[in-house]
């Protein structure tokens, strides 16, 4: 006799069953390994940056150990945690080195919790050392910042919508995640100023008001006939094919990487820029003019300070302008 299985239930059962036979061997040996793997990448872990760069870094970890004949995932031990992250050393960056150890660790932790593994093999490994004072995003200097703003053909809807984004990332230090997942409603007035509301990571809340060059861009924008009607949709959309109009379907990240590739190309902006320079360089902008470190941090909803430092070039102006003192 058949089991009778609601449609819905039995769709939901499908993936289920479709996602554990994607998962590499090694964390499959039983059923219930396999779907307690499964379920640290849904259940345990919301935000989706952290669970792609998790689901790669274990995807490595596992086709390394098919390499070395390790398929038990209960034979695995210290020392062979220690002999990937060394041959990692050996390919990529530590902080990246690090990531991957942050993945096994907190897998292996689940595992354990969940009675699959004995001990976790990760736990005991140390990491590389790694430590920096100053960021690797690029930062736009004030000037090519206002050239690239500047350069917007603002009379159609795409331009309108680019030059609002762009500045809400500068005059607010947002991170592109927050940006392009804003709705409507995230844009409100409230005691006569515009103010914008950011879902920010770890399901976190943060409320700006805007600069008043942000407001000017913002309500241009939002002045785009039917716009902004529904307070529900999303805010920054994408555009359909070339005819510069906007479907009602957000942009996605690469979405705006393309669009600033193509921004900064037009205004001759020679600067490496990607989405996180606008965050810099909003950031460096408002030290630079007398704007406080605690602040900035609090204004870019840093939980440390250290962080927000990491943000400030305003010492690599320094670092110029002794080098041009050397006159040959």
């Amino acid at each position: 006799m058949g089991v009778l299985v609601d449609p819905g239930q039995g769709r939901a059962v499908s993936a289920e069953l479709t996602a554990i036979s994607g998962l590499p061997a090694l964390f499959r040996p039983t059923p219930a390994a396999a779907e307690r793997t499964l379920e640290f990448f849904t259940a345990n872990i919301r935000n989706p940056n952290t669970r792609r760069a998790y689901a790669r870094a274990v995807a490595a970890f596992a086709v390394w150990c098919g390499e070395q004949g390790l398929p038990e995932l209960a034979a695995l031990r210290p020392v062979h945690i220690a002999a990937y992250v060394e041959q990692l050393q050996g390919r990529v960056s530590a902080p990246s080195v690090k990531q991957h150890l942050a993945a096994l660790r907190v897998l292996f932790d689940w595992l354990v919790v969940g009675q699959v593994i004995p001990f976790n093999p990760a736990s005991s490994v140390r990491g590389p050392r790694h430590s920096v004072r100053k960021g690797k995003t690029p930062v736009l200097t004030a000037e090519e910042a206002r050239a690239m703003l500047d350069a917007i053909d603002i009379t159609t809807p795409v331009g309108l919508r680019d030059r609002a984004l762009i500045g809400l990332m500068v005059f607010t230090f947002a991170r592109v995640g927050a940006a392009i997942g804003m709705r409507v409603e995230d844009v409100y007035v409230q005691g006569r100023r515009t103010w914008v509301r950011l879902h920010e990571k770890g399901g976190k809340v943060h409320e700006m008001p805007c600069h008043h060059n942000l407001d000017e861009y913002v309500h241009a924008y939002l002045n785009i006939d039917g716009l902004g009607d529904d307070k529900k949709a999303f805010l920054f959309r994408s555009a359909k094919g070339r005819g510069g109009q906007l479907s009602a379907l957000p942009m996605s990240q690469a979405d705006v990487y393309r669009m600033i590739g193509r921004r900064a190309a037009s205004a001759l902006v020679a600067t490496k820029v990607g989405c996180h320079s606008f965050r810099a360089t909003g950031i460096t902008e408002y030290l630079r003019n007398g704007g406080k470190l605690e602040v900035a941090q609090q204004m870019a909803n840093h939980e440390s300070a250290r962080t927000t430092g990491l943000y400030d070039r305003r010492q690599d102006e320094v670092s110029l302008d002794e080098v041009e003192r050397i006159r040959i």
